[in-house]
């Protein structure tokens, strides 16, 4: 649905320059002169290269960020002199990657450019909050700048592909790696999708600014079982194009230059080896011309999928329509066997061979091969002032406020605060997982932001409190990829009364609690997804002064909070924030930003409701309304016995400093025939004392179809900017594009019949109109 999403800077948030949005892929902006002459090119490259060489193409392996004299002297360095390899990863800096082109520019016969990737997730050393964080700001502007900034960084440093954006939908808590991705609906979760690809790639893919982006993990990586990584996947065609598919979709649309393939099966066949995926679905299906590469050793891990040794299964997977091979060496070993075998075709095998030298024409590495990698502007591009600027405003509109009792926030500018918590003086965990390029040591910690911020007139006095859990053992697991916890060994009696005398002696508690920055990620899965008990008894004995207590929320995916939701007066979720995280909370703490994100996952009462999600489907014996919303039980009704079906926080929830009033819901025809468009429409007035924004949310439900439907379904939202006072009218275009779905048959078409339209502030809280749909 083509539907408008307003942005707006929140009230008195730090102003940036604003960045001109990208609104169409970089292809539509090439020119048929330019597509003859890319053809010509890669096609007479083929004809001089030998197969060893065609196979080398496909072979990226990792760098392990070798030094410079490395470039010659290694395994990698000598493979980069005979053709043998077509791109490298996990390579950082300028310096060293311009030695590595130089290898292949000088010494290999046809001085064919390789392509440089980094896993450049939510930024590059400037980081901005997790995926999920950032998809909590529901301003697509700000999403697509921060890919932007992140791009212009890498390329300023040699990069010139990301492994960016996962995709994944996913409603299973438990999976670490729900973090990465942007939630649980296929609605938002694409226009995330496509605004990173145009953040990423631009309007030009061979300008010095941009990189070409890689959607992964196609598909399905999202829904493993019993939410751990890697683990088997099963589900129906309908739901997969319905539910799952959406994002990857939308990433294809804006053009992403490259796919990874996942590492779970798809219909009991690897995805990496999966031809109706590979092929049917994401290049006959969706058109997508780009390469598409495995995940790490994604290829040699079907062997333990049982799809035969490394020679079958490299066979299978180029043959399934994969054109590089990452780190596992399967194509570079065993494709010139198989192809005088005949397990394997020439055609195949230039097939994959020009896909990757078109990405690389397209980036502009033929015509410049040093384009990407200026140490001198690296100097200045990188980690910038500037830069740390923009990821300090996102951070803060990424951040939920999703308790406010007595409006203790905003924080007054005054008096003494506690600063208490396990991460609150901790720069190494506030930038996230996946921050593999990121300055960690030099994030701003909780404690830093505040005293830096607002130091002069508020006293801040700190304490530890207690450790990120019990278990030393937990905690060196959590502690991974040197972000250490700090694990303070005395006893917790000790550390429990430090931090009690500390919140005696102030005004109000400031509680940083929740996970640390790896306790989520990949191979991150946690089987119980609430926050640790050392936690939660410091939160108790903290309650116990009588003071008003703030919790800090670091997370990187949904927890269950039943078990402390009661003791704060305020919870604000800061997810991992970034490199400026300690300065991003400041401004939404003391009111310097008035917060404006909302939920795009729901978060459970109890492990035992998941999966739960909004966009659920009825049962034949649904719990009433009236039951529901007064978490009565029923037998012989679809409900538990000992817990409510609803959520602890619904999906789209997040409060503000101010209030916003929506009146009626207007529909200009609730009778609407054929392809006509029909606006639905509220206004909303900010009744509250602060400037703000308010996330206003479109959901359609379809009641009767040819298969069974959601009971809504998100299908628009505007992200408007009011001042104290003020009011706007929100209208929301709809047309039988937004009604449209994937049938039995998976025909993509909508059916006439009644709907349900409904405007609201979250899932839950909406209001309702009927209309009548005739063809």
């Amino acid at each position: 649905m083509k539907k408008l999403i307003l942005i707006a800077t929140i009230a008195l948030a730090p102003c940036f320059s604003a960045q001109e949005m990208v609104t169409k892929p970089y292809q539509s902006y090439q020119t048929e002169a330019y597509k003859v002459k890319k053809k010509a090119f890669v096609e007479n490259l083929l004809a001089k290269m030998t197969l060893d060489e065609k196979i080398g193409q496909l072979n990226l392996p990792s760098s392990g960020d070798f030094t410079t004299g490395q470039a010659t002297n290694s395994d990698i360095g000598k493979k980069i002199e005979q053709g043998l390899v077509g791109g490298l990863f996990n390579i950082k800096g300028a310096e060293k990657i311009k030695a590595v082109q130089k290898v292949a520019l000088e010494k290999s016969r046809l001085k064919i450019p390789l392509i440089f990737g980094m896993d450049v997730i939510h930024g590059y050393e400037t980081t901005f909050p997790i995926p999920l964080g950032l998809a909590a700001s529901w301003d697509m502007n700000l999403v697509q700048q921060s890919a932007a900034v992140a791009a212009k960084e890498a390329a300023a440093d040699g990069i010139s592909w990301t492994f960016s954006p996962m995709t994944d939908i996913s409603r299973e808590p438990r999976w670490g790696r729900i973090s990465e991705g942007s939630g649980e609906d296929p609605y938002l979760g694409s226009e995330v999708a496509k605004n990173m690809v145009y953040g990423y790639q631009g309007k030009d893919l061979s300008l010095k600014n941009t990189i070409m982006a890689c959607v992964k993990h196609f598909a399905l990586y999202g829904a493993g079982e019993a939410g751990r990584d890697y683990n088997t996947v099963d589900m129906s065609h309908v739901r997969m194009f319905n539910e799952y598919f959406p994002p990857y979709k939308a990433a294809v649309d804006a053009g992403v230059g490259s796919v990874m393939a996942s590492f779970n099966e798809v219909d009991g066949i690897p995805a990496t080896g999966n031809k109706w995926l590979q092929t049917e679905v994401l290049r006959k299906m969706w058109g997508f011309d780009g390469f598409v590469v495995t995940d790490y050793t994604g290829i040699n891990e079907m062997i333990e999928h049982g799809m035969g040794d490394l020679q079958q299964v490299s066979a299978l997977a180029l043959k399934a329509g994969v054109d590089m091979d990452m780190v596992g060496e399967g194509f570079l070993k065993t494709l010139k066997q198989s192809l005088e075998e005949g397990k394997v075709t020439q055609a195949e095998i230039d097939l994959a061979a020009k896909r990757i030298l078109e990405a690389k024409y397209d980036l502009g590495l033929f015509e410049d091969p040093y384009r990407y990698g200026d140490a001198k502007l690296a100097s200045k591009e990188v980690f910038s002032k500037e830069n740390r600027n923009v990821a300090r405003n996102v951070a803060a509109q990424s951040m939920v406020l999703m308790k406010n009792e007595n409006n203790i926030l905003p924080l007054k500018n005054s008096g003494t605060v506690a600063v208490i918590g396990p991460l609150v003086n901790n720069s190494l965990n506030m930038t996230g997982t996946w921050s593999v390029a990121a300055k960690h040591g030099e994030a701003v910690s909780l404690v830093k932001g505040l005293q830096d911020n607002f130091g002069k007139d508020v006293k801040f006095v700190s304490a530890k409190g207690a450790n990120i859990d019990y278990s030393e053992k937990l905690e060196n697991v959590y502690a991974a990829h040197g972000k250490l916890t700090d694990r303070d060994n005395r006893p917790k009696e000790v550390l429990l009364k430090e931090a009690v005398d500390v919140a005696n002696k102030s005004d109000v508690v400031v509680l940083a609690i929740g996970e640390s920055a790896e306790m989520s990620g990949e191979s991150s899965s946690r089987t119980e997804i609430d926050i640790p008990q050392s936690q939660i008894d410091l939160l108790k004995e903290l309650k116990k002064t009588g003071k008003p207590i703030v919790v800090v929320l670091f997370t990187g995916r949904p927890l269950a909070l039943t078990n402390m939701k009661d003791l704060p007066d305020a919870i604000l979720n800061v997810w991992f924030a970034g490199s400026e995280a300690g300065n991003a909370i400041s401004d939404v703490l003391f009111g310097k930003v008035n917060p404006s994100g909302k939920l795009p996952v729901t978060f459970p009462r109890s492990l035992g409701q998941v999966p739960i999600y909004y966009n659920h489907k009825n049962t034949g014996r649904p719990l009433g309304a009236d039951q529901t919303e007064k978490c009565v039980y029923e037998r012989f009704r679809s409900n538990y016995m000992d817990e409510c079906n609803t959520p602890l926080y619904p999906f789209g929830f997040g409060l503000s400093y101010s209030k916003f009033d929506y009146s009626a819901m207007s529909v200009s025809d609730v009778n609407p025939k054929g392809n006509q468009t029909i606006q639905a429409s509220v206004t909303v007035t900010n009744s509250g004392n602060y400037d703000g924004a308010e996330v206003v949310q479109l959901y359609i439900r379809d009641k009767v179809g040819s298969i069974t439907r959601p009971v809504k379904e998100l299908k628009g939202f505007q992200k408007v900017y009011l001042k104290k006072g003020e009011s706007k009218k929100v209208t929301f275009n709809i047309s039988p594009e937004d009604l449209k779905f994937y049938n039995n048959a998976l025909k993509y078409d909508w059916e006439a019949g009644e709907f349900d339209v409904m405007i609201g502030t979250n899932s839950d809280e909406v209001q309702l109109t009927k209309i009548n749909w005739t063809k």
